[in-house]
């Protein structure tokens, strides 16, 4: 399984180790990804999503039902 979030679209990044004498080596940098469920009321059904906390956050602003189909505006809903 991919590390994606799947409503942000946050995936690893790339980038470098940099030690004291300034020696180079590559490096990844994770999104801080988690396992979630939602209920949604419209649908009557529950739905588990991947998601990193930042969007976790963001659900806990505007609710589920917005930050999807917010994602799905923006082609970055996967599920």
């Amino acid at each position: 399984m991919a590390r994606v979030c799947q409503l942000s679209g946050k995936k690893v990044m790339v980038g470098n180790n940099v030690s004291h004498s300034k020696r180079r080596t590559k490096r990844k940098f994770y999104p801080n990804l988690i396992r979630k469920r939602f209920y949604i009321p419209a649908e009557d059904k529950w739905l588990t999503l991947r998601i990193c906390t930042s969007e976790l956050r963001t659900i806990n602003k505007i609710g589920i039902e917005r930050a999807i189909s917010r994602a799905k505006a923006a082609g970055t809903y996967t599920a």
